[in-house]
């Protein structure tokens, strides 16, 4: 329902490195790259923007989830993040708070935001 979403990032750099790392295990690539943002997605629409910091002042945590095809791929955004050096917030695990099937797992990326990936499906 979204058609893009975007993060100011402290060092776009870092931030890059990151995503880039995360989102290859959901399908996820690197499409745009114009210096100061930088443009991520499945098919060929960027819906999931970078961008250098500049504007406001102080940090307020965002949160994202991407989509995942299957737990596998949960599994594995988790183990490109921490590789990546994120802070773990909830190791891959179903969440049956939300829903029966909700396996997620939720990490920090390098500016502080909740990052999480998840798969609504049975296994």
């Amino acid at each position: 329902m979204l058609d893009h979403v975007g993060f100011q990032c402290a060092d776009l750099a870092a931030s890059a490195a990151f995503y880039d790392a995360v989102l290859a295990p959901l399908g996820g690539r690197r499409l745009m790259d114009f210096g100061v943002a930088i443009g991520y997605g499945t098919g060929d629409h960027a819906d999931f923007w970078l961008g250098e910091l500049n504007e406001g002042d102080g940090f307020r945590e965002s949160h994202i989830a991407f989509a995942a095809a299957d737990r596998a791929a949960v599994d594995a955004f988790f183990a490109a993040a921490t590789a990546a050096g994120a802070e773990v917030l909830h190791t891959p695990k179903l969440h049956p708070e939300y829903h029966e099937h909700y396996y997620g797992a939720f990490v920090r990326d390098p500016d502080g935001n909740n990052v999480e990936a998840v798969c609504h499906r049975p296994e």
